[in-house]
């Protein structure tokens, strides 16, 4: 499938530049391919699998098929990637793939992408500045939704009884303007049920700034549920879910049950992207769920992206419809300011259980050992 894809876009983006073994003028062959543009990408942080794995592929997607790249991590410091951002404008880039530290911290950067008429394309996080061309991303309020469905779905909620059950959250970034949709989703799913008593939140932290996780760390996400866990179930509270918004809190999290909750239940717990340490507790039964992104996807949606724009081409909802891509082009959902609507590609997520895991090495973006273990393909 990854190959078919490709293939295509290497045939929009001019195939007859990018042959290997053309002639040079003292008649010898030459090997080399020819660069048809430069494209800057800039990452938030090597910390995260996430971003590690999606800098891979939109690297191999983009040399793939000619372009050059540049490619930054900011340590998620945003005065440092909107520096990297500038200096890649300053080495030449025709377009720009940036995925923000702080959606409100780069006006600087995008100004001057601005005025070097370079494109930026908003990649999975959305920069809150008009500079922005395109959104790309993953539809963020559904992949909350997924997770709030899971949980009232799996302790049956709409038919609860009479019957309590206790849950705790724990959201993302302030600073990512993704963390209030995948909140908002899940939560448009669950507070019902709060209201109704069915679900209660034990430590009465429910809203999104008190569940928050700065820059998504793990560490933070570990420190605040186990404070969660001594001040409010050693008493035999019994803890039935934890709503959590990504892989990497969800490890935090589960690093503070696994230490330090007495119960002997199973306990449901929420994530999204894929790690390689949440699906190993998804086999071993720590994890109950992830919502699983397909980064190799994106990055080709963004390839055909940047190359419709650099190439002038009209850019619609046809964009997709040829490369077996499950993604819809959406004008409204979302804003980089007030007065401007960002046109947007947001693929779909899907939920990853213990039960169906061999849809991920199907895909052939993970590998199963021995062990019974999955791990991404290098």
């Amino acid at each position: 499938m990854r190959r078919k894809v490709l293939g295509m876009l290497l045939g929009v983006a001019i195939a007859a530049i990018l042959l290997i073994g053309c002639s040079s003028d003292d008649g010898s062959e030459n090997t080399d391919k020819l660069i048809i543009g430069k494209v800057g990408i800039s990452m938030p942080t090597h910390s995260q699998e996430r971003w590690n794995r999606d800098s891979a592929y939109l690297t191999e997607h983009f040399e793939e098929v000619g372009y050059e790249t540049i490619l930054t991590f900011s340590d998620n410091d945003a005065k440092k990637q909107v520096k990297d951002i500038q200096d890649m404008i300053a080495d030449g880039v025709d377009l720009l793939i940036v995925n923000a530290i702080d959606g409100t911290a780069l006006d600087e950067a995008m100004e001057e992408a601005t005025e070097a008429k370079v494109p930026v394309i908003s990649y999975d996080r959305l920069i809150l500045n008009d500079a922005v061309s395109y959104y790309v991303s993953f539809d963020n309020y559904m992949i909350g939704k997924l997770q709030g469905e899971f949980i009232a779905d799996n302790l049956e909620l709409k038919n609860a009884a009479g019957k309590v059950y206790n849950m705790e959250i724990t959201s993302g970034d302030t600073a990512d303007n993704n963390a209030k949709y995948f909140y908002n989703g899940a939560m448009d799913v669950l507070k019902p049920y709060i209201k109704a008593g069915t679900l209660k939140v034990v430590s009465g932290q429910t809203d999104f700034l008190s569940t928050a996780t700065e820059q998504w760390d793990l560490g933070t996400a570990y420190q605040r549920a186990q404070n969660i866990l001594s001040s409010y179930y050693t008493d035999g509270t019994q803890l039935d879910a934890w709503l959590c918004s990504s892989d990497t809190v969800a490890l935090g999290v589960e690093y503070a049950i696994t230490s330090g909750y007495t119960g002997s239940n199973t306990i449901l717990i929420t994530g999204q992207d894929g790690d390689e340490a949440n699906l190993k507790n998804i086999v071993d039964g720590i994890q109950t769920m992830t919502v699983y992104k397909n980064a190799s996807d994106e990055a080709v949606v963004t390839l055909s992206l940047a190359q419709s724009i650099l190439e002038g081409r009209e850019i619609d909802a046809s964009l997709t419809k040829d490369l077996e891509i499950e993604c819809r082009y959406d004008t409204k959902s979302y804003k980089t300011s007030d007065g401007k609507r960002c046109s947007s590609f947001l693929l779909i997520p899907k939920v990853i259980t213990k039960d169906n895991l061999q849809d991920l090495v199907d895909s052939g973006l993970y590998k199963r050992d021995t062990d019974g273990y999955l791990y991404a393909v290098e």
